[in-house]
Formats: structure tokens, C-alpha cells, sequence
């Protein structure tokens, strides 16, 4: 079967003559033509999010190539996202450009489970190692979401209700009052959820999830060659989890909760010169975290925040020859603390800098290519240098051929380094990684078709050592383990997207992956990623103002752990979704969630959502 999907697929790529005047800004930090960039990305808009109507960023996400997701239960549980493979914390997650990672997180990475969709106006996901413009964390790629600003003034409010006690309410408005543009967007979720540790298993207790969110995105156009930026990004969720019993150390039901709070800000200086050619950007941003976890045996809190500096430069040459340039300071520390265990709490901070470049050049007649280098100095791991080379080639009008290569790096995370669990012996090294891939785009008509294949091999991957059953000496003295350079990884693979309109009324999207992602030690897959996932979405619209469709995701078989001694089984979610216009700006809207119901644990010992059922209202003023 998987055979004859490949060859239908890669046959339709050959018949259709990338992606048309598609222009983003993820790729290169300046908004290009998609089609030059040479690299492999996906862009969801809008109106992608409105029609099928996902409230949750994971779940938007998975539908994408090379994405995979885990997610520990209901919404708002812990949610791990596997960038073609990468491990947990290696993708850069931005809003407007802002870092949402956490610092006191464990890997430091963003807290996905709290992102949901606001106020967004498309989403960029750009897949392979991007660390030569983007610096630390971006070794599986970057997930950018972008909050609409500017244009005609608009408000938007959303309400909807459904299974397990959901209420969603979101209020969003944009628009341009003289020379400020605005965006803003607040967000109110609350369901009772499943319970976290499976119900099969005997856990009836359900696991809440409150969410509230807001964002704000302001540009004030002081003269035609000065602009000043202001953005806001904030985030307050509570959330019910289980845990092991402290008796048994059973898992299952244990009562817990979490309150997670984010702020993330933002000013910046834009200005331009010699009629555009010449741009630099100066900003400043700032983030700070909040965790506080409560349970029957130890209270925990956690702090992080960063303060971070840049100056971003471009100078096109000509039509043909574009730098880009820039400079970044990025300081963070963290806090944490058991309450009950540790009198004083563990603190510790960090500061990288960075400069980069990048070319840009068109050298005949649709070829691109594109370079670029960086430089970053660590206070705790010194020097390191990333690179990126590009190509696309524009055959002919609507065919592209695209390849690139480079190279990525994860700092180690404030946690890894000043817990209780960090190495005595031996300075942690970053985890760094060098990844290349070809690929084909083709447009015909309203067809648009993608393959690429993409390796990456990961090195100095940070694990944990158990010393409950490890001998190692360093015992002695992290007698709970701690924490190393160790792992080797190799991941390699296949992405196909496809979509067009059958006919005038049906839609039809289609993304395959197949990979195979090992660790070079034992060879064995790495836990948790698949090495077939598919997604589809069919879309009919048979009368004016009416769209009903049908969407599938697949998850194959993986293994939760390691060695492989526990095995999940392949899953498919069905989704249906319709929407009617009742009148101009209001709109009825409904879906069915996981239509059959389908229970298997997404994790080992973790409850899946099951059948759901939600509506809504949407108007637009």
C-alpha cells in the first residue's frame, strides 16, 4: 500500500508542471518568493485554521509534513513536537518574532501545550537545521506564528461549546488608524478534558484545562523611512495532571495541577533608507515564566526569563544580490525549587551573542543561491559556527528544484546545567547537527505538488543517566543521575504535500512522511516518531456560503521508549467539520472530532481524547 501511495504520488508531481508568488519571511528574515528560498517550508493561513476550525496549535500542526506530535492526554497536557525527528526542545516556536521558549523548562523549549491559535494570520514551519539566522534551539526547524496587523478594520469574535464541557471564546480585531497599524486578540478555553492516566486503566478522575490568552502587535509609521514596533504576547493556563503514587508508584489518578503563566514583550526601531534598499531593525524583547505545580507529596515552582537584544541589517545591491546581517545578545536564568525537599532554591543564567550574514543572488535567469555563516560565543560552552548553502532553480515558469544544506545547534538548557542533576565531572557540549535536502515544487492550474528528501545527523545529544540502575562512578555524587553527552542520531526521509481542486467545489489536500529516524548506537528508531504519518482533507463547497469536509490523520506504529519494549499501535483520526454563512459576517460553524472513536494510548499509559462533538458562531464586523 505504501508502495503505490509513493508511486501515485510521485507520478502526480511529474504530470503537474513552487508553490506560485507565495512570500514569506521565516526562511531568510526578509520577505522573499517562497520558490527562491530553496528550502522546505509550509504555510497555513488563516483561513486554513478557520475552515477546519482547530483551536489548538499542536493539533494544527500535525496535519503538516514531517511534524509529528505527542501529547500526554487531553488539551493542555504535556505536548512534544518531533520536527522531522529532532528531539523536544530543538525547534525554535516565535510569535511575531519573539522567542516563547522557557528557560527553566527542562529541555528549555516552548511550552506547546499552552499555544493555541490567536489572532494568527498564518503560521510558517520551516523544516531542517536553521541555526545560521536563528542561533540556538533550531535543529529540527522553526515554527513562526504570525498575528495579523494593519489592513482594513476588522473584529472578529468566536464563540463555540461542545463535548467533555468545552467552552471557547476568542475576540480579535485589526485594523489602520492613520499611521498606526494594530492586531490584537484574547483568548478564553475551558474543558473538563479526559483523565490524563488512561480511564481503561481505572482513572475516572477527568484533567482540566483552563486557558486564557491575549496578544497585541502595533506598528506606528512615524515618518515614510521610520516605524516603531510594540508587541505583546501573554499566556495564564491551569491544568489538572496524574502522576505516581507515592505509595505504589503506580500511575494513575493523583490529583495534581499546574499553573503556567507567560508574558512575552517586545519594542523595535525599523528604519530604511536610500529608497528602501538599505533597512536595519533594532529591537528588544523580554519573556518571563512562571510554573507552579501542586500534588499530595512536594509543591514545585519554576522561573525562567530572558532579556534579549538584535540589530538586524539588509542591503540589496540590485534586483539580483541582497545581504542580510545582524547581531544578537540573549541573556536567561532560571529558579526553581521542591518546596518540601530543598530549603534552597536552585537558580543559574547564561548569555550567548551571535552575528551572521547571509547572500542572496540571483545569477541567471531563476537560479538563487544563498550562503550564509554565524558565529555565537557561549559563557559556558565558548565558540560556535553554523553555516547554510541554498539553491533553487526556477526550470521553467511554475517548476522549481530546490536543494540546501547546513548545519544547527542546541545550547544546553539552564536546567541541564544547574539542577541537581547536572554533570560534575564534564561541562555539557551543545547538541549540534548538520542536515542537506533536495526536493521538486510544480504548480498547474490549481494544483500545487511538493517532494523532498531531507537527512540530518545529530551529535552530542544531551540524555539522562539513571543512576538507580546505571554503576556509573559520578553516582557518588548525583546519586539520582545526571545529566551527559552521549547520543548519535541519524534521520532521513521523505515529504510529500499535495493539494488542489478536483472540481470547482472540492478541495483536496494530501502530506505524507515516511521516516526513519535511529540512534546510531543500537539502531534502533528513536521513541515515539513514526515511520509512516499521513494526513488528508477534503473539502466540498456545494452551495454558496456552505463547506462541509472530512479530514484524516495517521499515526504508524512506534515504540515508546528506547529499547523498544513497549510498542504503540498505528492510529487514524477521522474529523468531519461544515460551516454556513447565515448572513453576510455571520457564520454557523460544527465539527466531530475523532469520529470513531478511537482510544489508543498516544503515549504508554495515557488517555486519548475520544469521540467529540463541538459548535459555534463566528461574526465578522
Amino acid at each position: 500500500m505504501r508502495k503505490l501511495f509513493l508511486f501515485s504520488t510521485v507520478s502526480l508531481i511529474a504530470l503537474v508542471p513552487a508553490w506560485g508568488e507565495t512570500v514569506v519571511v521565516s526562511a531568510t528574515r526578509t520577505p522573499q518568493p517562497l520558490e527562491k528560498t530553496g528550502t522546505s517550508m509550509s504555510v497555513i493561513t488563516a483561513d486554513d485554521i478557520a475552515l477546519k476550525q482547530t483551536p489548538v496549535l499542536a493539533d494544527i500542526l500535525a496535519d503538516l509534513p514531517g511534524v509529528s506530535i505527542t501529547r500526554n492526554g487531553g488539551v493542555g497536557q504535556v505536548t512534544s513536537l518531533f520536527l522531522r525527528g529532532s528531539e523536544v526542545g530543538q525547534t525554535l516556536v516565535l510569535v511575531d518574532g519573539i522567542r516563547i521558549n522557557d528557560p527553566s523548562a527542562t529541555t528549555g523549549g516552548a511550552l506547546l501545550g499552552d499555544v493555541l491559535a490567536n489572532g494568527l494570520e498564518r503560521i510558517e514551519v520551516l523544516r531542517g537545521p536553521q541555526s545560521t539566522l536563528y542561533g540556538s534551539d533550531a535543529i529540527g526547524g522553526v515554527v513562526n506564528l504570525i498575528t495579523a496587523r494593519g489592513g482594513d478594520n476588522t473584529l472578529k469574535l468566536t464563540a463555540e461549546g461542545g463535548s467533555f464541557d468545552t467552552a471557547h471564546f476568542n475576540a480579535a480585531a485589526n485594523g489602520t488608524f492613520g499611521s498606526v497599524e494594530f492586531g490584537a486578540a484574547a483568548n478564553y478555553y475551558v474543558t473538563n478534558s479526559v483523565s490524563a492516566a488512561d480511564a481503561r486503566n481505572g482513572n475516572p478522575e477527568a484533567d482540566g484545562y483552563h486557558h486564557f490568552g491575549a496578544t497585541g502587535n502595533l506598528r506606528w509609521h512615524a515618518t515614510d523611512a521610520i516605524s516603531l514596533d510594540a508587541r505583546l504576547y501573554y499566556t495564564r493556563a491551569r491544568d489538572s495532571y496524574d502522576g505516581y503514587d507515592p505509595i505504589t508508584f503506580a500511575f494513575g489518578d493523583t490529583h495534581q495541577y499546574g499553573n503556567n503563566e507567560l508574558l512575552a514583550l517586545y519594542g523595535g526601531i525599523n528604519a530604511d533608507f536610500f529608497g528602501g534598499r538599505f533597512t536595519n531593525r533594532v529591537s528588544a524583547a523580554y519573556s518571563d515564566s512562571d510554573r507552579k505545580s501542586y500534588d499530595t507529596v512536594e509543591d514545585f515552582f519554576a522561573k525562567g526569563a530572558t532579556t534579549r537584544f538584535e540589530y538586524q541589517g539588509g542591503f540589496k545591491l540590485n534586483e539580483a544580490n541582497e545581504l542580510t546581517f545582524g547581531a544578537e545578545d540573549q541573556r536567561t536564568s532560571f529558579k526553581t525549587q521542591y518546596l518540601a525537599y530543598a530549603p534552597v532554591p536552585t537558580t543559574g543564567s547564561n548569555r550567548i551573542d551571535g552575528v551572521y550574514g547571509q547572500w542572496q543572488s540571483t545569477i541567471a535567469d531563476g537560479v538563487t543561491l544563498t550562503g550564509g555563516i554565524r558565529y555565537d560565543h557561549d559563557r559556558e560552552f565558548g565558540d560556535h559556527t553554523s553555516y547554510k548553502l541554498a539553491a533553487a532553480w526556477q526550470v521553467v515558469d511554475g517548476t522549481t528544484l530546490r536543494a540546501n544544506i547546513g548545519d544547527g545547534f542546541k545550547a544546553p538548557s539552564l536546567y541541564q546545567l544547574y539542577s541537581e542533576y547536572s554533570n560534575p565531572i564534564e561541562s555539557l557540549k551543545p547538541e549540534t547537527a548538520t542536515g542537506w535536502e533536495i526536493g521538486a515544487d510544480q504548480t498547474l492550474g490549481t494544483w500545487q505538488a511538493s517532494l523532498t528528501y531531507f537527512e540530518r545527523r545529530t551529535g552530542n545529544q544531551i540524555d539522562f543517566y539513571s543512576c538507580w540502575t546505571g554503576t556509573s562512578p559520578i553516582c557518588t555524587q548525583r546519586p539520582s543521575g545526571f545529566y551527559y553527552n552521549v547520543n548519535r542520531s541519524r534521520a532521513k526521509g521523505v515529504e510529500i504535500a499535495v493539494n488542489g481542486k478536483i472540481t470547482e467545489a472540492l478541495s483536496l489536500n494530501v502530506s505524507y512522511t515516511n521516516l526513519t529516524d535511529t540512534d546510531r548506537a543500537t539502531g534502533l528508531q528513536l521513541a515515539r516518531r513514526p515511520h509512516d504519518s499521513f494526513a488528508t482533507t477534503l473539502t466540498w463547497q456545494p452551495l454558496d456560503g456552505l463547506t462541509v469536509g472530512a479530514g484524516v490523520n495517521y499515526v504508524g506504529e512506534r515504540f515508546d521508549d528506547a529499547g523498544h519494549f513497549t510498542k504503540l499501535g498505528d492510529v487514524a483520526h477521522v474529523n468531519l467539520f461544515a460551516s454556513y454563512t447565515v448572513w453576510d459576517g455571520v457564520e454557523l460553524f460544527g465539527r466531530v472530532e475523532n469520529l470513531g472513536d478511537n482510544l489508543r494510548e498516544p503515549v504508554a499509559g495515557y488517555g486519548a481524547m475520544g469521540r467529540a462533538f463541538f459548535g459555534g458562531i463566528r461574526t465578522k464586523i
